[in-house]
């Protein structure tokens, strides 16, 4: 069912996803954290494509690039390049349901996960183990519940009034 998103609630999941990405966790829970904005970014592209721009998505980036205070720009192309890939697949994802969704979505995140590290060993980092990758398993296994709950969020109330 199509519910009509309003830029509140966009922006309202935006910022949710920038307060989960930096909240402060050690050891394991640090590496298997998703990156929530972009799995806020990959569903408003998906379900509501064209209410949100690249423009928004490479500012997201930049955010947490500042807030992560690593490379600035290594999150914004990499959301830049799960929004693209996202607007030119989402036809095709609407098409199936969430339990579908969830390993396309986990590729498009390891897509996103590579360009990051491709950034980051072109700057003269280390090449970061298997565990690194454990965010785009969370990511995927999370997309089914967070999906939900922003449709559950944006369905309208019903009207008491009405018959």
């Amino acid at each position: 069912m199509y519910v009509p998103a309003s830029n509140w609630s966009i922006a309202i999941s935006l910022i949710i996803g920038l307060i989960l990405n930096f909240l402060p966790l050690q050891g394991d829970l640090l590496i298997s954290r998703p990156d929530f904005v972009a799995l806020a970014i990959t569903y408003w592209n998906v379900n509501h494509p064209y209410k949100l721009s690249m423009s928004v998505a490479f500012g997201m980036g930049l955010m947490v690039d500042v807030g992560n205070a690593g490379i600035l720009g290594q999150h914004a192309l990499a959301y830049c390049v799960i929004f693209y890939l996202t607007l030119i697949f989402g036809r095709r994802l609407r098409l199936f349901s969430l339990l579908k969704q969830a390993p396309q979505i986990g590729f498009f995140l390891l897509i996103m996960q590579i360009v990051i590290i491709l950034i980051a060993l072109s700057n003269g980092s280390a090449l970061p183990g298997w565990r690194y990758f454990l965010a785009t398993v969370t990511g995927a296994l999370l997309w089914v519940p967070a999906s939900f709950l922003i449709t559950l969020l944006l369905r309208p109330k019903p009207d008491s009034n009405a018959l």
